[in-house]
C-alpha cells in the first residue's frame, strides 16, 4: 500500500512536503478549513516550488466554500507549478461548514461542483449557475498561469453510498476520514461501481481503475506500552475529538453512539461551556481543530474510538490492519501527524517499505 500524509496549512509546510517527498511517500495533502486552518492553496504552491515528486492534494474543498470558477483556477494555477501532480478532493463541507456554524451541502450540489471543476480544468466549458441565470464558461486565458492539459487527480470525500455513487458517475477516487472498517470499504466500492455502470466510467473499461485513500493517524507502540498510554492518546486524539466535536455539534448522531461515547460528549460540551442547542456552540467547539488536544482533554479519548479511527497497536498489529484495508480496495494510507511530523512520517514509511 502507498502512503502519504495530510497536514494543516502552517508556516514551514514545504518543508514537511520535502522531508515526506525523501522519505518515499505517494502524496501530500493540505487541509481546506477556512477559518480554522491556513489557505491549501497558498501553501501547496510553496511545496509544489519546494518538490519535484510528491503528488500534492487538497482535501478536501467544497462547494459550499469556493465557486466552481475560483476552485477550478486555483486548482489549474497549481497543476502550472506542479504539472501532472496535483490531486483535487471534493465533499459537502461536512467539517469546513460546521466550523462556520452551518450545514454541509448537498450530493447534488457536490455532483455538479465535481463535474464542473472536472470540465474546466480539462479546458473544457461547463454551465455555471447563479440562481435562475446560466452561463457558459470556461477558461478565457490559457496560458503559463494555469495548466489545464496535466492531468488532475479528483477524489470524492465518501461515508456512505450516495457520495461514493457521486464519484462512481464523475469516475472519480474516494477519499474517507478515519473509515478503518474493511467492510464499510467493500460497501463503498460496490456503490461506486454499480453506479458507474452505463457511463464513460464504467469499471469494466481498460481503463486504470480510480484510488481510494484513508485517513488515519498512526501510534506504534513501544515495548510494553500500552494501547491507551498518554502518547497514545496525544497522537490519535485529534481524530477522536474531532468526532466527538461532531457528536456534539450534531444531537442525532451522538444518540447513536455508545453510552461511555455519549458521556465523553457530555464532558466535552461541559468543558467548553456550551451545549449541543447553543446558537454559538461552533465557535466553542472547533477553534484548535484537528490539532494536538490539552492533556486535560486526554480522558476522553476512549480506546474504543481509538481502535475504530486510528491505527494503535504492534508493528506485526499494524500491518494485518492495513492488509485487510488494502484487501478491500484502499489503495493508500494518509496519516495526519500533530504530535511530531517528520517523525511521524518516517515511521509510515518505514512500516509501509
Amino acid at each position: 500500500m502507498r502512503a502519504g500524509v495530510v497536514v494543516a496549512a502552517q508556516p514551514g509546510v514545504e518543508d514537511l512536503a520535502v522531508r515526506a517527498e525523501e522519505l518515499g511517500l505517494h502524496s501530500f495533502w493540505v487541509n481546506d478549513t477556512p477559518m480554522v486552518h491556513g489557505d491549501p492553496f497558498v501553501a501547496l504552491s510553496l511545496c509544489a516550488k519546494a518538490t519535484r515528486r510528491i503528488r500534492l492534494g487538497v482535501g478536501v474543498t467544497s462547494p459550499a466554500l469556493r465557486s466552481a470558477p475560483a476552485a477550478a483556477s486555483a486548482f489549474a494555477s497549481l497543476n502550472a507549478l506542479a504539472p501532472g501532480r496535483i490531486s483535487c478532493g471534493v465533499g459537502t463541507g461536512n467539517t469546513a461548514r460546521r466550523t462556520l456554524g452551518m450545514p454541509p451541502t448537498t450530493t447534488a450540489a457536490l455532483e455538479n461542483f465535481t463535474a464542473a471543476l472536472q470540465d474546466l480544468c480539462a479546458g473544457r466549458p461547463t454551465e455555471y449557475r447563479e440562481g435562475n441565470r446560466v452561463r457558459g464558461i470556461r477558461f478565457l486565458h490559457a496560458g503559463a498561469q494555469v495548466n489545464t492539459t496535466d492531468p488532475i487527480e479528483f477524489v470524492v470525500a465518501a461515508l456512505g453510498p450516495q457520495a461514493a455513487a457521486v464519484a462512481g458517475r464523475r469516475g472519480s477516487g474516494l477519499i474517507s476520514f478515519g473509515l478503518l472498517d474493511p467492510t464499510a470499504w467493500h460497501a463503498l466500492h460496490d456503490a461506486r461501481r454499480q453506479s458507474a455502470h452505463g457511463t464513460l466510467h464504467d469499471p469494466d473499461s481498460p481503463d486504470s481503475p480510480p484510488n481510494s485513500y484513508v485517513v488515519t493517524a498512526l501510534h506504534l507502540l513501544r515495548d510494553h506500552e500500552d494501547a491507551d498510554s498518554d502518547a497514545a492518546r496525544d497522537t490519535t486524539g485529534h481524530l477522536v475529538l474531532s468526532l466527538l466535536d461532531f457528536a456534539a455539534d450534531t444531537p442525532a448522531f451522538a444518540a447513536q453512539l455508545g453510552p461511555d461515547a455519549r458521556e465523553a460528549v457530555r464532558q466535552l460540551l461541559d468543558r467548553r461551556g456550551t451545549t449541543a442547542t447553543a446558537p454559538d456552540r461552533y465557535t466553542k467547539l472547533y477553534p484548535n481543530y484537528l490539532g494536538r488536544i490539552a492533556p486535560q482533554d486526554r480522558d476522553l479519548v476512549l480506546p474504543s474510538l481509538m481502535n475504530s479511527l486510528a491505527l494503535v497497536g504492534t508493528r506485526d498489529d499494524l500491518r494485518t490492519r492495513i492488509t485487510a484495508l488494502e484487501q478491500a480496495g484502499v489503495d493508500e494510507l494518509l496519516i495526519q501527524p500533530v504530535i511530531d511530523p517528520p517523525s511521524e512520517m518516517a515511521q509510515l514509511a518505514e512500516l509501509l517499505a
